[in-house]
């Protein structure tokens, strides 16, 4: 291994100087480039939560909307039910009543 010359070396450390004086500049260029970065991914991540609250806001709705629809959709079958048997309690009634009547003429029972 042969020693370098003085000059050799002091051009070396030239090299080396502006290289490193290059350094902060680089550094401060890289830090705009993550400061960007960072606000680039906060606005996009404000944006997918932003869009996610809608959608679950519309989401809910729809299913609000649709329990609603199935609620009245159950009172009124609960309701025709209850008609129908109302009707038909009346008519086993009438029926019961129209026996008696029978059964008491039968029985010469008329009142």
């Amino acid at each position: 291994m042969s020693p370098q010359s003085v000059e050799g070396r002091v051009e070396e450390l030239e090299e080396r100087v502006t290289i490193l004086e290059q350094l902060p500049a680089r550094v401060d260029a890289l830090t705009l480039q993550v400061v960007h970065l960072r606000a680039e991914m906060h606005a996009g991540f404000s944006a997918v939560q932003t869009s996610l609250r809608e959608e679950i806001r519309a989401g809910d709705e729809g299913l609000r909307t649709e329990i609603s629809a199935l609620r009245e959709e159950i009172r009124t079958e609960i309701r025709n039910g209850d008609n129908a048997v109302m009707s038909q309690a009346r008519l086993l009634y009438e029926d019961l009543v129209d026996r008696l009547k029978r059964i008491q003429e039968g029985l010469g029972l008329q009142g």
